[in-house]
């Protein structure tokens, strides 16, 4: 049942193919003429196997990733829009040298790749530092947790295999969300395991970053009204308004 209108396929196609000769030297007669043909056919025949496995395959094969892709990318769209945005807005008002690159990550609709290449070198050399506080933590369980539904849902997503980078970035979000689900008092850990805590958010903070300006760019090539309220809602800038002025 699986290959049955294959088969049917196939022997339309060859029924087809002997009618053409078949009505060619009923017609026209010279069956030597008519095996010439044949033959050429068959001799063609694997070239045409070539050209098809080949050229189109990977022509579909090209198409079918660009799409999987931009689903993708919509599930990266949603991570931010639910909690991403929010998320790194949190965590950026405990970084210390944030000021250092907050002109840097203000982006602009004028910004070209260039731009976003630039930016992206910043980062590579960009410590992520965070000094949190103790009450920080039991606001970023809450949030962690209000949120762990969602993240197990992105993690069951097949098409996350084609974004290591996005994969790792929700693997390390959902680690810091149990670290601190399974500790108690978070007002009251020493401070060992509050330094323990930080390594845990500053994995977060950097693999955030790298990830959200992957995702600005995206929304800057191909949707410039998204692309509007990305820039309007940005963490980085402390000019950013959602409401546009006058």
């Amino acid at each position: 049942m699986k290959y049955s209108w294959q088969i049917k396929l196939a022997i339309f196609l060859v029924a087809f193919s002997f009618s053409v000769y078949l009505l060619k030297f009923l017609i026209l007669g010279d069956p030597e003429n008519t095996y010439f043909y044949v033959f050429n056919a068959l001799g063609f025949l694997p070239i045409n196997v070539l050209l098809v496995t080949l050229v189109l395959n990977e022509l579909l094969s090209t198409r079918a990733r660009r799409e999987r892709l931009e689903k993708l990318n919509m599930v990266i769209g949603t991570f931010f829009s639910e909690m991403g945005t929010d998320l790194l807005h949190t965590i950026t008002r405990k970084d210390p040298d944030i000021a250092r690159i907050a002109d840097t990550l203000a982006v602009r609709e004028d910004w070209s790749d260039e731009d976003f290449a630039k930016t992206k070198k910043v980062f590579s050399s960009y410590p992520f530092r965070v000094l949190p506080e103790r009450q920080d933590l039991e606001l970023m369980r809450t949030f962690l947790k209000e949120k762990r539904n969602f993240l197990l849902r992105l993690l069951e997503n097949p098409m996350l295999l084609e974004n290591q980078a996005f994969t790792e970035l929700l693997r390390a979000v959902t680690h810091l969300g149990e670290e601190l689900e399974r500790r108690g008092d978070l007002l009251s850990i020493p401070d060992s395991d509050l330094a323990h805590l930080q390594k845990d958010i500053e994995r977060v903070y950097r693999l955030l970053c790298l990830e959200w300006l992957a995702y600005m760019h995206h929304l800057k090539r191909h949707y410039p009204y998204l692309f509007s309220l990305a820039m309007r809602t940005n963490p980085f800038d402390p000019s950013a308004r959602v409401v546009i002025g006058q």
